[in-house]
């Protein structure tokens, strides 16, 4: 298999954790999962604490991750962590070559809320590329094992550019997720 390579040989650097091929646990049908290093959030009871240390992960380039992004042609892209949102930049430049490179769309996972992610220049740069996010840390407490990707009731499946144009959340149920 050839590498290309893009004119932009610097591109972003992202601390990256681990590339999950073919996984369906971060959205529906295949996905290739990028799991971002680093979370400020903590939350009791993650299922990746880990993920936490953005020393945990190891350094690597746009064009690194989009020649494992595009090594899969069906599959669709999940940013996950660890928390995306605690390195925007990096993966604002990711979300952008996904989006001039090929077809896939994107969800994203963070503890955020989205009503914080609009407030941030750079976190509301990188909802622009986002198809859907699921926000919200994790609670314990509000556990509900029947939500489809999401591990408690106060997380929410959010249809991203719609609720920019409305400029109010525009959630997603779980037969609208089966969907699509």
């Amino acid at each position: 298999m050839s590498i290309r390579r893009r004119s932009n040989s610097k591109g972003g650097m992202i601390s990256i954790l681990d590339i999950v091929h073919d996984t369906m646990v971060d959205g529906p049908g295949f996905r290739t999962s990028i799991y971002g290093a680093g979370c400020p959030n903590a939350c009791p009871g993650c299922h990746n604490p880990q993920s936490w240390a953005i020393e945990a992960g190891h350094w690597m380039s746009t064009d690194e991750i989009m020649d494992e992004i595009l090594s899969d042609p069906f599959a669709n892209v999940t940013f996950t962590g660890g928390d995306p949102m605690f390195q925007p930049e990096g993966f604002l430049d990711l979300a952008k070559a996904i989006r001039r490179e090929s077809k896939k769309n994107i969800w994203c996972f963070t503890g955020y809320r989205f009503e914080q992610l609009v407030k941030s220049a750079e976190q509301r740069a990188l909802l622009e590329y986002i198809d859907v996010l699921m926000d919200g840390p994790f609670v314990m407490a509000l556990r509900d094992p029947d939500l489809l990707f999401r591990g408690s009731s106060n997380q929410r499946a959010i249809l991203v550019g719609e609720s920019l144009r409305q400029g109010c959340v525009v959630e997603l149920s779980n037969e609208d997720i089966l969907s699509m």
